[in-house]
């Protein structure tokens, strides 16, 4: 099961203890869903919803609390929506349903944000708020580079009040209009977290922590190769252009170098691509890295400065750029 029906799932069957949470719900699921609608002069309530819990759960609500009958009316998908579609529907005493739940306001207006009451309600009226607005129109993404939820917002006066909402709760989410459409985004993987607990969204949530800690154990895994890898190109660059500047430095020393200095500089020549570490225990008898290290050192240093009292070109003529970016 996708996470976003994961938790549409679970959140339909969250109980409800106080008659003005279910009413906060109400509300912002019918408001989310653009569920008022004008037919003939008539006002007539469709809240479209794409889960058959979440439809039977509102049906519930209406008739729970506020008395109202309504109808669902299933929809089959077509290429623009997969998968069927649940149309809570009610005609009869509409207008006076829609004043009840703030569509509208006592001059029969459309309300374009959320009503008052519910604004200014209690915390756990704003966990309700954003509850019924997720079963509408939210989404939770699979946990990767990025992660968000993301609720789908009928204008930008209704996305203001679902950013309200989600500030009383101390989270932090953004409005923000995505091609034409308003949108209100979190993608803070703590307040995610944080906004599925206070809607009672807590199994899948750990479903979601378990796949986000796989991604992230991955995510580190694979730099760590490839900082190794980085790691071993240089160290081999290195021993390469090392190579290059020891058999130029024996060049120049010609017989005059120290033998336990040319013995060194021989074994670089002979095993150009290997560390330090892996010369030291080729030698014979097996010397340290800092050992074979010095001596090389040395080799170079002793032979640049012949080359500069002969006034000729260092240890340094034999390293090329193709030496260094291989």
């Amino acid at each position: 099961m996708a996470l976003t029906e994961s938790v549409k799932d679970e959140l339909s069957r969250v109980e409800v203890s106080t008659t003005s949470e279910r009413k906060a719900e109400v509300s912002a699921m019918l408001r989310f869903a653009s569920g008022l609608h004008v037919v003939s002069r008539r006002i007539v309530i469709e809240a479209e919803l794409d889960h058959a819990v979440t439809a039977r759960r509102l049906r519930a609500h209406l008739g729970e609390i506020y008395g109202h009958s309504c109808e669902i009316i299933v929809v089959s998908g077509n290429g623009l929506k997969r998968g069927a579609r649940y149309v809570v529907r009610v005609v009869r005493e509409a207008d006076a349903l829609a004043r009840q739940t703030g569509l509208v306001d006592a001059r029969g207006r459309p309300v374009r944000g959320l009503p008052a009451v519910i604004v200014n309600g209690s915390a756990a009226d704003a966990v309700a708020v954003w509850r019924g607005a997720f079963l509408s129109h939210g989404s939770l993404t699979e946990p990767g580079r990025s992660c968000s939820l993301e609720v789908t917002c009928p204008g930008p006066e209704a996305a203001l009040a679902l950013v309200g909402a989600a500030r009383r709760l101390g989270i932090t989410a953004k409005a923000r209009e995505v091609r034409s459409a308003d949108r209100v985004v979190i993608r803070d993987a703590d307040s995610i977290a944080q906004l599925l607990t206070h809607m009672g969204a807590r199994r899948t949530l750990g479903v979601w922590q378990q796949r986000r800690q796989r991604r992230e154990h991955r995510a580190s895994a694979n730099r760590l190769a490839n900082f190794d890898d980085a790691n071993l190109r240089r160290s081999a660059q290195a021993a390469v252009a090392a190579g290059a500047r020891v058999e130029r430095a024996l060049e120049i020393l010609g017989e005059d170098v120290p033998e336990h200095l040319e013995y060194a500089g021989r074994l670089r020549l002979q095993h150009k691509h290997a560390s330090l570490d892996e010369l030291g225990r080729l030698a014979d008898p097996p010397m340290t890295k800092d050992a074979i290290a010095g001596r090389i050192r040395r080799l170079l240093a002793m032979a640049d400065k012949r080359a500069g009292d002969q006034g000729v070109a260092g240890t340094e003529k034999n390293v090329t750029e193709e030496m260094l970016d291989s």
